[in-house]
């Protein structure tokens, strides 16, 4: 069984979910919505941001959302249509029985919980399906806000993101996660934070991780996904999504074969020998695990003495 950890056992940047609205709605906006303050409210334009939940990254839908944390108090005043929506925001929080919803009642223009990171980001499905043989995840910049419905890394490299969708990860996601109905609940504190990196793999080989990450990123875009950079590129035929990219029926060769080089150069991060199944990428891992936890595991009490004989 393993234990909640609020900080990872390897030496990797810490899992957290994205920030939270709790605006009753009035904070967010789909594509109509944004299209009519973007043609009525010229001055809400710089403050209309690209918003990512599970559905946006997986389906390839399209949210926005108001990020008014730089707007300042005097252009706030001068958007009509905002200044309404942010009154209905205000009235939901003053409506709330949770203290702390209240409080931020007081600050409209804000999200109730703000965690966006500075820099670039790896964001990913708290609920993971089961037919998945890789996590599908993206990489965005700080312009994009992340929902509190995903989990995110900041300051990931291409190593780390490497790591995370190859078969190696999956299978220790299939093995520890909890379930939700049929599908996967990746908990930042049970998976992400119990996983046993690569510690000790040599540069060369992480490097390959890296390039291999690189090319599996570069196949997606080829057909048309834009998970990391939102916009899909425009592709004849439309962009897929990364839910068609990923679903083994449809996924097309040239990811499978990019997947396959990640997986390859992950698990040699690992060992040199090949895993010839999950059951034992996993039984590889736990044996990593306990000795990474050993030495954080309290020692174990000293028994008594017994009388001795005389």
């Amino acid at each position: 069984m393993l234990s909640n950890r609020k900080t990872p056992i390897s030496k990797v940047p810490p899992m957290t979910v994205g920030s939270m609205p709790n605006d009753g709605g009035h904070l967010l906006l789909g594509h109509l919505q944004r299209t009519v303050i973007f043609e009525l409210e010229p001055d809400a334009r710089e403050f209309l941001r690209p918003f990512v939940s599970a559905r946006e990254l997986v389906d390839g839908r399209r949210r926005w959302c108001l990020w008014l944390v730089d707007a300042g108090a005097g252009r706030l005043q001068r958007m009509r249509l905002v200044l309404e929506r942010l009154g209905e925001v205000q009235r939901h929080r003053l409506r709330s029985s949770r203290r702390a919803t209240q409080k931020s009642a007081r600050a409209p223009y804000l999200f109730a919980e703000i965690r966006q990171p500075t820099t670039e980001y790896l964001l990913m499905p708290s609920v993971c399906r089961p037919s998945w043989q890789h996590l599908p995840i993206g990489v965005f910049q700080p312009d994009v806000i992340a929902s509190n419905l995903v989990n995110i890394v900041a300051g990931a490299t291409l190593f780390h993101f490497g790591v995370l969708t190859s078969q190696m990860h999956m299978a220790w996601v299939r093995q520890v996660c909890g379930r939700l109905k049929s599908d996967f609940r990746y908990s930042g504190q049970i998976v992400y934070n119990n996983f046993p990196w690569p510690a000790d793999a040599p540069a060369a080989r992480q490097e390959r991780v890296a390039e291999a990450a690189q090319r599996v990123l570069d196949v997606r875009r080829e057909y048309g996904d834009g998970r990391h950079g939102y916009l899909p590129v425009k592709k004849k035929g439309g962009a897929a999504s990364l839910a068609a990219l990923y679903d083994l029926r449809t996924m097309p060769t040239p990811l499978l074969k990019a997947h396959a080089a990640l997986d390859k150069a992950v698990d040699r991060c690992y060992r040199a020998a090949a895993f010839q199944s999950d059951r034992e990428r996993v039984e590889h891992l736990f044996t990593l695990y306990e000795q990474l936890t050993a030495p954080l595991l309290p020692a174990a009490p000293k028994g008594r003495k017994g009388p001795r004989s005389k």
